[in-house]
């Protein structure tokens, strides 16, 4: 049986088998990565006993990325696009969740509040710089993949991947801490510009590490859905009508 994947123009697509999956664990993570680190600085020492700063959530929140360069390359940006929305959409509801329950008055008796409020309480200031960085980053991580993978007739993935991640993740960071936390009480400005090169060069280092995983993981999903998706003549805009 032949499993190439066949090349087609992505407005041809249609009855995807394992898109959902890969939809799916891209909103998880993405919700787990917003909800648990986004507002956690760590450090590294490095030789000499110097500390490096950076957030705690570009442990994992790359991840979000990686999958997002896996749709991109497999189903093509328009549903890298409705993939977007719908973490966009899912990011939004987890704000408007973690409000209401914080705002809920505690039940007598419980002492939970005080930690609920600063782990769950992020302030929209946080919740808002997180949502504009991420629909900025992503929107342009997608569309940096799929017009080079045009213009590179599909090979070198790698360069792609990279390439993509280098303007994506570094228009995340570069949105989401100045207007998460510039000005406040325990981010004097030196530190909130070395956690956004931090992240931005941890998420690229991520990326690169990862290339060989994304290859396997690209490749299965090519052969599996028997196609593969090049967005010729697709309509770029974040705003465009889904077909």
């Amino acid at each position: 049986m032949d499993t190439t994947p066949r090349r087609i123009d992505a407005s041809s697509a249609r009855g995807f088998r394992y898109f959902p999956y890969v939809m799916a664990a891209f909103v998880a993570i993405l919700l787990l990565s917003n909800l648990i680190g986004a507002a956690k600085p760590s450090y590294v020492t490095l030789p000499g006993g110097t500390q490096w700063s950076f957030g705690a959530g570009v442990l994992f929140f790359p991840v979000s990325y990686i999958i997002g360069d896996i749709l991109t390359e497999v189903y093509g940006y328009a549903r890298a696009r409705r993939v977007i929305w719908t973490g966009f959409a899912a990011l939004a509801f987890m704000a408007f969740m973690a409000w209401v329950v914080v705002a809920l008055p505690p039940a007598d008796g419980w002492d939970g509040q005080e930690a609920y409020e600063k782990v769950f309480g992020n302030t929209w200031r946080i919740v808002g710089a997180s949502m504009v960085a991420f629909w900025a980053g992503e929107f342009a991580n997608s569309f940096v993949l799929a017009k080079m993978k045009v213009w590179t007739a599909g090979k070198h993935l790698w360069s792609r991947t990279i390439g993509s991640t280098v303007v994506g993740q570094g228009l995340d960071s570069l949105i989401f801490y100045p207007l998460a936390f510039y000005g406040l009480a325990g981010w004097p400005p030196e530190l909130l510009w070395q956690v956004v090169l931090s992240q931005w060069a941890i998420k690229t280092a991520w990326e690169a590490l990862l290339t060989p995983l994304t290859y396997a993981v690209v490749g299965w999903l090519k052969r599996r859905e028997g196609v593969d998706v090049y967005d010729e003549g697709t309509d770029f805009s974040p705003f465009a009508k889904a077909r």
